[in-house]
């Protein structure tokens, strides 16, 4: 339908200015036969008198119609050609399409009690990027049918958790619980069903059983028995969503918060203009079902275990444990904010979630604990101790092998003097030794000695340990008047 100033537009410009009908549809940007309609000229309306093909099969084709409405036009094409007809099937689907009959299923407006039933479902609002990855983001929305109070909370999946978790969010900001809540075959909600009999998800039972509400799905292809929720996520779309700019999802859902009080809930209640949807709120808060002491538990739970690195792997991202743990089977436990890592009751990791993709999230302790089992590893044998006390004893031993020397041999006698005198003492001496082009353990030895000498420092005691040879080591004590005797052969002057 086109408005009545637009027909007299058409028509002073044919009558009166004498443009032609492709002339004004093009400049109107309209339809000709729209064009023709508006001018309503005899010259077009001796078309529709003309005889069609179809006319001597329509009484046909009504009947036939009017027994099946719902029969496709190409079936009729098959059933009136076998009958004569010679036309085609855009004629006839002209034709089907004036005689159809039009059915209309009839809705009565449902009227529920305060605190009675609430509506829950999804809204697919696009994609995010974060880092890497692109996430889906999606809007939990729950509404009270009666006052039509609503939670909406942003995700960036459509998890069961998630799901779980808008549904206890909506209940602490209500202060309370309705006493059914209608869903449609969602598969957080929905399993399976047969006929009349569905088959509900058992997290989602866990809940009902926890907050002492029903949950009741619709029925197949019955998308207006839950037309409230669905009204308000488009709601959502036309007065929040649209040109919103956010910087992450908390500041998102923060803002979002912030309209449905100032804006969504201060708009009429349906059920009258003289009351706000706020004002209808507070005549069915009392009416609802009080809370539980505790809190109902969303986390995802999961076992995992890592492979041969300090890592376990969620959502494709990395989580570090302490290096202990590498093989053993653990417990993560992932909020929408954390994921912990557990060893049976007790915690051993707690990490900020990250929703990018292929991160590693660590905790700098873990890294330092495997940085001490390496060093410990490092100076498991002679070598390691030696390059973990003197950072260029590769140089050194390098340097002297290509000189002839054992790399066996200064190495045992580079180890003596790091028991004897320490790391420092013995990284100086074999830089010294570099430097004046003697990389030998021999050469380091009269180094140490000679700073020995100068400084008049003291050795360090002997690590038995690391010496078993000296375990066992004794000296005989020998008898003074043998050093008396020698004196005695002495000439005196």
């Amino acid at each position: 339908m086109i408005s009545k100033e637009l027909v007299a537009r058409i028509r002073r410009l044919y009558y009166a200015e004498h443009w032609r009908v492709g002339t004004i549809a093009s400049e109107l940007a309209l339809h000709p036969d729209t064009v023709k309609r508006a001018i309503e000229a005899e010259r077009f309306k001796t078309r529709s008198v003309k005889q069609q093909l179809t006319d001597p099969y329509l009484e046909f084709i009504q009947q036939t119609l009017n027994a099946h409405p719902r029969l496709r036009a190409t079936r009729l094409l098959q059933m009136i050609q076998a009958r004569g007809y010679q036309g085609s099937i855009a004629q006839l689907r002209r034709v089907v399409n004036q005689l159809r009959p039009v059915s209309r299923e009839a809705f009565v407006r449902l009227t529920v009690l305060p605190a009675q039933q609430a509506q829950a479902d999804w809204g697919s609002f696009g994609e995010v990027s974060i880092g890497h990855a692109r996430r889906r983001l999606s809007c939990f929305v729950l509404t009270l049918s009666y006052s039509r109070v609503i939670w909406l909370e942003f995700f960036l999946d459509q998890s069961l958790e998630n799901f779980l978790l808008g549904h206890v969010n909506a209940f602490n900001d209500w202060g309370g619980v309705c006493r059914s809540i209608l869903y449609d075959n969602l598969k957080s909600a929905v399993l399976d069903r047969h006929g009349d009999q569905v088959r509900l998800h058992p997290r989602l039972l866990d809940l009902c059983g926890h907050y002492h509400f029903a949950a009741k799905p619709c029925n197949p292809r019955r998308g207006n028995e839950k037309g409230r929720v669905e009204r308000t996520i488009s709601y959502i779309r036309q007065s929040f969503f649209a040109a919103r700019r956010f910087t992450n999802l908390e500041d998102f859902n923060r803002q979002a918060l912030e309209w449905r009080n100032a804006v969504a809930h201060r708009r009429p209640w349906p059920g009258g203009d003289s009351r706000t949807v706020s004002d209808a709120f507070e005549e069915e808060k009392p009416r609802l079902i009080p809370l539980p002491s505790n809190r109902f538990e969303t986390d995802l739970v999961r076992t995992v275990r890592s492979d041969k690195t300090i890592y376990v792997r969620f959502d494709q991202n990395d989580y570090s444990i302490p290096p202990e743990l590498v093989g053993r089977p653990l417990t993560l436990a992932a909020s929408q904010s954390q994921v912990r890592i557990l060893n049976g009751a007790t915690e051993i990791a707690n990490h900020r979630r990250s929703y990018d993709r292929h991160q590693q999230i660590n905790d700098p302790a873990h890294i330092a604990a495997v940085v001490e089992q390496k060093r410990k590893a490092l100076g498991a044998t002679a070598v390691g101790r030696l390059a973990h006390a003197v950072p260029n004893i590769e140089q050194f031993l390098a340097t002297a092998f290509e000189r002839g020397e054992s790399v066996a041999r200064q190495t045992t006698q580079l180890i003596q003097l790091l028991d004897d005198y320490g790391a420092k003492e013995l990284a100086t001496a074999v830089t010294e030794a570099l430097d004046r082009n003697t990389p030998r353990a021999a050469s380091v030895a009269f180094i140490l000695g000679r700073r020995h000498r100068s400084a008049n420092r003291t050795l360090l005691p002997v690590d038995l340990s690391r010496r078993p040879e000296l375990a066992d080591l004794s000296v005989p004590t020998h008898q003074l008047e043998v050093y008396d005797e020698l004196s005695d052969d002495i000439p005196q002057d």
